[in-house]
């Protein structure tokens, strides 16, 4: 038997959770933050990502031609991952017009696959380098799933499920590489 928390307490988080996205929500507002929050929000997009390190490794220094594959396979494995976990959760994303893409081709909400990515990344790349990468990344991935939240396309928990998800698969994989 599952422990779960009791109907009041997963009430009171979820309006806590309702609450405190609510206060960061821009989406609907106009203005330098919004058009920042919108750059933010989907300079974490997967086909992004996923064409950058291609192209890293293409064409890139004799360092990428080693670390975009690994990369690109731990960004794949964690798509397949945020998918089933999205698929078991079911959790609907918050109301809005704004993310349409995101809202027709995955309406579950948690956990934040923008979130979990951009953890992943710099837990691998503080592990694998290059250290610039890292550092920008350190900066990055919390405002990019910040952003998400800021356009309503994600609740706080979301962002930071996805957070955790991320780091649970990178560590793994890290640890991995270290043995060999």
């Amino acid at each position: 038997m599952t422990p779960s928390l009791p109907p009041s307490a997963r009430q009171r988080l979820l309006a806590a959770d309702h609450f405190y996205s609510g206060q960061l929500r821009h989406a609907e507002k106009t203005g330098p933050l919004r058009r920042l929050a919108i750059f933010l929000a989907h300079s974490g997009d997967s086909w992004l990502w996923g064409l950058g390190l291609a192209l890293a490794w293409r064409f890139g220094a004799p360092a990428w031609a080693a670390l975009a594959p690994r990369l690109l396979l731990a960004i794949a494995v964690l798509a397949v991952l945020i998918f089933l976990i999205k698929r078991l959760f079911r959790r609907q994303r918050p109301q809005g017009e704004w993310g349409g893409i995101y809202r027709a081709t995955d309406p579950h909400s948690f956990p934040s696959g923008h979130a979990a990515r951009m953890a992943l990344l710099l837990a691998l790349t503080a592990a694998w380098g290059p250290a610039w990468l890292a550092w920008l990344l350190v900066i990055w991935a919390p405002l990019v799933a910040l952003a998400r939240v800021a356009m309503g396309v994600h609740y706080l928990s979301d962002v930071i499920g996805g957070a955790v998800v991320g780091l649970a698969v990178a560590l793994p994989l890290i640890y991995a590489l270290a043995l060999t």
